[in-house]
């Protein structure tokens, strides 16, 4: 290895770099080094696609008509500007028209509003937006502390932090995690903030999002709810209308809850934001926006319009029923007297096992992928180390599986946590179960699993 190779900064696990560097270092084959990255999808997809029990939050299985337009040849083709023949840079773009057009349509019907933005190639990139389009270097906000869920997209270490924005925290009851309200009504009427931008990343129940934009509208304030994880269950009508109940824009993201492509979205209602969003997003975030990925998004929201509303509260059921299995065999689980969750996450106390990062790797072990996360009575400093895990069920949910199938994950989980069975024995049995259940329901390949009474 160079000596520039070894001491230079780097932010990647190094051991990681070197692996790839030494398997490339076996050939000078460019053809080689290309099958080597092939081989390694289908690794991961035979074993995080087929094997395993994937119980990440953020992630969701796209139906497998939405997966075939990810590799159409639309996304190969630019289209640059707003839909329309004198918008575009290029000719030729009728087609595309008619694709983007569509997709714009689909998530007005899906969130039930008046303006919908498709060409955000993530979901931090819809907060990005809000906060070059509705504030000024040195403006005020508030949002959400990260060991409360808040998300870093509207912190000093995201789009937030890099508009110059002076940033306050929302105050959050510790105990019931949720926002204190007369703690918020005392700070934000001295702080006085130009908007109050909601993004949780650890979302267990809906949001007062009526009574915070009330308080804030006495000096013109205005709320934002980042829906990043929460978007499918609000175009499914399973959590609550962000912008019905006083928020102005609702961000989200296209992966996660709404179970299509990685992307992100932004809706909005009034027709003056409209201009300060889309000249945001145009030319100041996107140009060519991989028109695959829109078409994939289109009919992700058609399947939200067809499927939603029981597929979405089937994640819910879910959830609540996985909380109350774990809870009930000695795995601490926020929020018990509130009922778990009303969301598709649970959250649960890992310290006493060896905390977040810990468990979730031992688990990972079993073939059970879970992830790390804050809990209130971390500090911002634990983010490597934290005490929690976070819990997702969307993906099992698209696989057909219901309440029932929540205690077997439930037993798998105690039996490597509490229990403290072999990791590798507990793995085989957990393939043995996920195996046979590679159909994905909740879409217009597979409708819904047979077990739904419709």
């Amino acid at each position: 290895m160079k000596e520039t190779e070894s001491t230079q900064f780097e932010v990647h696990d190094r051991e990681v770099l070197e692996k790839a560097r030494a398997i490339m270092g076996q050939t000078e084959s460019p053809r080689a080094w290309a099958q080597a990255v092939i081989d390694a999808v289908k690794r991961n997809e035979e074993w995080r696609g087929e094997r395993c029990i994937n119980l990440l939050a953020p992630e969701a299985p796209t139906s497998p008509m939405v997966r075939a337009l990810l590799s159409s040849e639309i996304g190969t083709r630019a289209a640059e500007g707003n839909i329309g023949r004198v918008n575009r840079w290029f000719a030729g773009t009728q087609h595309i028209d008619e694709v983007e057009a569509l997709c714009v349509e689909l998530l007005k019907v899906a969130f039930r509003c008046n303006y919908a933005d498709h060409r955000l190639m993530g979901s931090m990139l819809g907060n990005m937006t809000v906060y070059h389009a509705l504030t000024q270097p040195g403006d005020v906000i508030m949002s959400a502390p990260q060991p409360f869920g808040g998300h870093s997209s509207n912190r000093y270490d995201g789009p937030a932090g890099t508009r110059g924005l002076k940033i306050f925290d929302v105050p959050f009851n510790m105990d019931e995690l949720e926002v204190d309200l007369d703690a918020f009504a005392k700070a934000a009427r001295q702080h006085k903030p130009k908007l109050v931008v909601m993004g949780m990343s650890m979302t267990l129940f809906p949001l007062p999002v009526r009574e915070m934009s009330q308080i804030i509208s006495e000096w013109g304030g205005q709320f934002i709810f980042d829906g990043a994880h929460q978007a499918g269950l609000i175009a499914g009508g399973q959590f609550q209308d962000p912008l019905k109940e006083g928020a102005v824009i609702l961000t989200g993201s296209a992966g996660k809850t709404f179970s299509g492509p990685q992307s992100g979205m932004i809706l909005w209602d009034d027709p003056a934001l409209t201009k300060p969003i889309t000249d945001t997003i145009f030319p100041a975030l996107a140009a060519t926006h991989q028109v695959n990925r829109v078409a994939a998004l289109a009919v992700s929201a058609a399947e939200m319009i067809e499927f939603g509303k029981f597929y979405m509260a089937q994640i819910v059921k879910n959830s609540k029923a996985l909380a109350k299995a774990l809870d009930e065999r000695g795995i601490p689980v926020l929020c018990v007297d509130k009922g778990y969750t009303q969301s598709h996450q649970v959250i649960a106390r890992v310290k006493q096992f060896g905390g977040g990062l810990e468990v979730a790797h031992r688990l990972a072990k079993a073939n059970i992928i879970t992830n790390k996360n804050l809990v209130p009575e971390d500090k911002p400093e634990d983010w490597d180390r934290p005490s929690g895990l976070r819990i997702g069920t969307i993906e099992v949910t698209r696989l057909g599986m219901n309440e029932k199938d929540m205690e077997t994950i439930a037993d798998f989980i105690a039996r490597v946590l509490v229990k403290n069975e072999d990791v590798e024995s507990v793995g085989r049995e957990v393939i043995d179960f996920r195996y046979p259940q590679q159909t994905l329901y909740y879409n217009f390949d597979h409708g819904y699993p047979a077990w739904a009474k419709m």
